[in-house]
C-alpha cells in the first residue's frame, strides 16, 4: 500500500468518558458465580468440565488481506531515527481502510508509545525490533491505566489499546523496552538484587507516588483526578489491552521490561500464544491477566524477574470498587524459568479469581520460588476458588512447590477483608527438588479450605510441609518424602 497523507506528529488521544465509568463489554462486576461453578466444598461437576466452553468463547482471529508496510509511511529501521509518527500513521491508515496487517520489516525501529486500533494486526517480522525510548516524558500526557491494581491517569503503555476489539500483535520479531540498570529499573527503589537495578540510597524513585496512588484508591478519589507525571517515576506497562475483546498476541519476544509485560485489563477473549518474555528486572511479571475473562495462555516461554504469569483483579478498596473478577483462564504448554512463581494468583485479588486451569507446563530454575502460589492478605480480601493444576513437571523450585500465603505483606497491610481460598485441585504434579512440597498458611479467621492433592510426586525436599489454618486438606496417591 502507498503512504498515507502526511499527519501531525503523534499525540496520545484524550481519554473517552465511557472508559471512566460503566462496565466493559462482556464483563460483569460483582461476585456472581456462573452456572457450573463449585461452592465452598468444590464443584460437583468434573473439575475440568468448563474448559471446552471457555475455549469456544475465544475466537480465532482473521484480518483482511491488506498489508501496510511501515517503511512506506516513512519509517526507517536504522535504530537511530525516531519513527513513532510513521508507525502510528500506518496503524491508523490500516484501521481506517477496514483493517489488515501493519508490517514491520527487518530492521531496528526506535519509537515512543503507540496506540493500537481495532481490526489491525501489528506484525513484527523476524529480524525486526521495535525499541521503545527511555525518555520518560514521551509517555505523557497521562492516560487511563491500571497500575498494581489501582486505576489512575499514568504513563502510556508502550503498546496501548483502550477499548478496542479484534486486534493483534504477531510475528517472530522483538519488542525491546530497553530497560535495565539505571533505565526504568532504578525507579523501583529497593528491590531484591537491588545492585542489579542501578538504584542508590537517596535517589528519587516511585515509592512516594505509589503510596499516593494507593491512598487515592482507598479514598475513592475520582479516577480522572488521579493524575501522575513523569517526575513521579512510575514505570509504564509494556502491552496493555484496557477493556478490549478479541485480542491475540502471538510469536513475539518481549525483552527488557520496565514493569509488567502482557497486561489485559478488564478484557475478554484474549489469546497469548508462542510469546517469549525474557527480562529480569523488578516487577517484571511476564503475563498479567487482570480482571479479565476467557484468557488462553499457551506455548509461551517466561524467564522473568517476578512472577512468570500473575493473575490479578484489583487492589484493596479500588479493586472492590471496580468489582470485576479474573475468571475462566486456561494456561497450558508453557515453560517457566527464572521468576518468583511459575503461576501466581494475587496478590491483588480484591475483585476475586475463579476458574483457573493450568496444565502441561514445565518449570525449572534455582531462581524460581514456587510452581503455583496464591497470595493475599486481610487488606486485599477477595475470593479465590476453583483452581485446577495437572500434568505439570517441575525440576527445581526454592520454596514450596505449591504455596498459599494469606499473610503476604501482612507486616505492612492489615484490614478487615480476610481473603477466601477454596476448592484447589492439584493432580499429577511432579517436582524433583523444592524447599517444601506444600506450604499453605491461611488466617485464623479464614482458613484455606478444600485443597486436594492427587497422584503427585515430590522427590527431594529440604523441609516438612507447612499447613497452618487449613480446613479439609486431603492428599491421595501422593508421597511426601522426609526432608533431606
Amino acid at each position: 500500500m502507498g503512504p498515507a497523507p502526511a499527519a501531525p506528529f503523534f499525540v496520545m488521544p484524550p481519554i473517552r468518558s465511557d472508559l471512566l465509568s460503566g462496565e466493559p463489554p462482556g464483563l460483569r462486576g460483582g461476585r456472581a458465580t456462573q452456572p457450573g461453578a463449585g461452592g465452598a466444598g468444590g464443584s460437583e461437576r468434573e473439575p475440568w468440565a468448563d474448559v471446552p466452553a471457555i475455549l469456544a468463547r475465544i475466537p480465532a482471529l482473521g484480518f483482511p488481506d491488506r498489508d501496510f508496510v511501515v517503511t512506506d509511511f516513512g519509517a526507517t529501521g536504522d535504530g537511530r531515527t525516531d519513527v513513532q509518527a510513521a508507525l502510528q500513521r500506518a496503524i491508523v491508515a490500516c484501521s481506517q481502510a477496514g483493517g489488515g496487517r501493519v508490517v514491520v520489516p527487518p530492521g531496528d525501529y526506535l519509537t515512543g508509545p503507540l496506540v493500537l486500533e481495532s481490526h489491525v494486526n501489528l506484525h513484527v517480522e523476524a529480524g525486526a525490533a521495535l525499541r521503545f525510548t527511555t525518555d520518560s516524558c514521551r509517555y505523557f500526557p497521562a492516560v487511563l491505566t491500571r497500575w498494581e491494581g489501582v486505576e489512575c491517569m499514568g504513563p502510556a503503555p508502550f503498546l496501548y489499546a483502550p477499548h478496542r476489539h479484534h486486534l493483534a500483535v504477531t510475528g517472530a520479531g522483538t519488542l525491546d523496552g530497553q530497560a535495565g540498570p539505571g533505565q526504568w529499573w532504578d525507579w523501583a527503589g529497593p528491590w531484591d538484587g537491588v545492585e542489579a537495578t542501578g538504584w542508590r540510597e537517596g535517589q528519587p524513585d516511585q515509592r512516594a507516588a505509589r503510596r499516593r496512588m494507593q491512598a487515592w484508591g482507598e479514598a475513592g478519589a475520582p479516577v480522572e483526578q488521579r493524575v501522575l507525571a513523569a517526575d513521579d517515576r512510575i514505570r509504564p506497562m509494556f502491552l496493555e489491552f484496557l477493556r478490549c475483546h478479541d485480542v491475540l498476541v502471538e510469536g513475539v519476544t518481549l525483552r527488557n521490561l520496565p514493569m509488567w509485560g502482557v497486561h489485559p485489563v478488564q478484557s475478554r477473549a484474549v489469546t497469548v500464544r508462542g510469546v517469549r518474555v525474557i527480562s529480569h528486572g523488578p516487577n517484571n511479571d511476564g503475563c498479567v491477566p487482570d480482571s479479565s475473562r476467557d484468557v488462553l495462555v499457551e506455548d509461551c516461554t517466561f524467564d522473568t524477574g517476578d512472577d512468570c504469569i500473575a493473575i490479578k483483579s484489583g487492589r484493596n478498596g479500588d479493586g472492590r470498587r471496580v468489582g470485576v473478577p479474573a475468571e475462566d483462564i486456561v494456561i497450558r504448554g508453557c515453560r517457566m524459568g527464572e521468576g518468583h512463581s511459575g503461576v501466581a494468583i494475587g496478590s491483588e485479588i480484591s475483585g476475586d479469581v475463579r476458574r483457573v486451569f493450568i496444565e502441561r507446563c514445565a518449570m525449572n530454575s534455582a531462581h524460581l520460588d514456587q510452581a503455583l502460589r496464591i497470595k493475599g492478605n486481610s487488606a486485599r480480601g477477595g475470593t479465590v476458588e476453583q483452581i485446577r493444576l495437572r500434568d505439570v513437571e517441575v525440576g527445581r523450585v526454592r520454596e514450596g512447590a505449591v504455596a498459599v500465603d494469606l499473610c503476604y505483606d501482612q507486616n505492612e497491610e492489615r484490614g478487615e477483608f480476610p481473603p477466601t481460598v477454596r476448592d484447589v485441585l492439584i493432580e499429577r504434579l511432579t517436582c524433583e527438588q523444592s524447599g517444601r512440597a506444600i506450604w499453605i498458611e491461611g488466617l485464623p479467621s479464614r482458613p484455606v479450605s478444600a485443597v486436594r492433592i492427587s497422584d503427585c510426586r515430590f522427590r527431594r525436599v529440604a523441609a516438612e510441609n507447612v499447613l497452618r489454618h487449613v480446613d479439609d486438606f486431603a492428599a491421595s496417591r501422593t508421597t511426601f518424602p522426609a526432608p533431606a
